[in-house]
């Protein structure tokens, strides 16, 4: 069984026993999360698509870790000015482990 869950702006696909990383949730490291935006669920030959969100699904995760990616560089850059400006960023991000996916489609 799998599910496209909207979090922090994007899409994901994710399955039971899956873990990512999502954009920053505010929760405690073990504690567990539902996700209620679900656009589709799918269960073998069977597929739910929502109009926008699938009625009555939901994804439950548990909160593993909290964390920083990696730097990214941004650099602007203007030949023959003098001119040139660095900049980097951190995003911050939440790592949750899919426990069950709930909903039409099963």
């Amino acid at each position: 069984m799998y599910a496209v869950v909207v979090t922090g702006g994007r899409q994901y696909r994710v399955a039971q026993g899956e873990t990512l990383r999502v954009e920053k949730l505010v929760a405690d490291v073990g504690a567990e999360v539902k996700l209620d935006q679900v656009l589709l669920v799918g269960n073998g030959e069977g597929v739910t698509v929502g109009a926008p969100l699938v009625a009555g699904a939901s994804v439950t995760a548990k909160v593993k870790a909290h964390g920083r990616a990696d730097k990214i560089r941004i650099v602007k850059f203007r030949r023959r000015k003098h001119h040139r400006k660095e900049m980097g960023h951190r995003q911050h991000y939440t790592e949750i482990e899919i426990v069950g996916i709930t909903g039409a489609g099963k």
